[in-house]
């Protein structure tokens, strides 16, 4: 199992960004990798983002096997993963990134698909 994750920095500024936009409610995407690389995200399509949760469809996803994990943000200053979520991660498999308040660098913590936290390194 992976131990870290990949992201570069342009992605992760733009993560921060939107997750600035949409507090005080939350956000939530999927992430492209490239070459081990999470490079782009894809906002949920047809989602509900509110203060304590999102809502979206996988169905409406593209068929994608570059999609390799998600990201949300999580309104309050504990990215700690909620029950729900480490249901989701355990169905959706791969990585996991939650987007803390105050939507910081130091605010960003990767999980597993088993919920286990991974290390984030930012590539330029």
């Amino acid at each position: 199992m992976k131990t870290s994750v990949r992201i570069r920095r342009e992605l992760l500024e733009y993560l921060l960004e939107l997750a600035r936009d949409f507090y005080p409610n939350e956000f939530a995407g999927f992430l492209r990798e490239r070459e081990g690389v999470f490079e782009e995200v894809l906002i949920a399509p047809a989602g509900h983002f509110g203060r304590n949760s999102a809502f979206f469809n996988t169905w409406m996803l593209p068929m994608d096997e570059n999609i390799k994990g998600t990201v949300h943000s999580h309104p309050v200053p504990n990215a700690r993963p909620s029950t729900a979520d480490l249901q989701f991660f355990s169905k959706f498999g791969g990585v996991h990134i939650i987007i803390a308040y105050p939507f910081t660098e130091e605010s960003i913590v990767a999980y597993g698909s088993d919920g286990g936290p991974m290390k984030v390194l930012i590539v330029d």
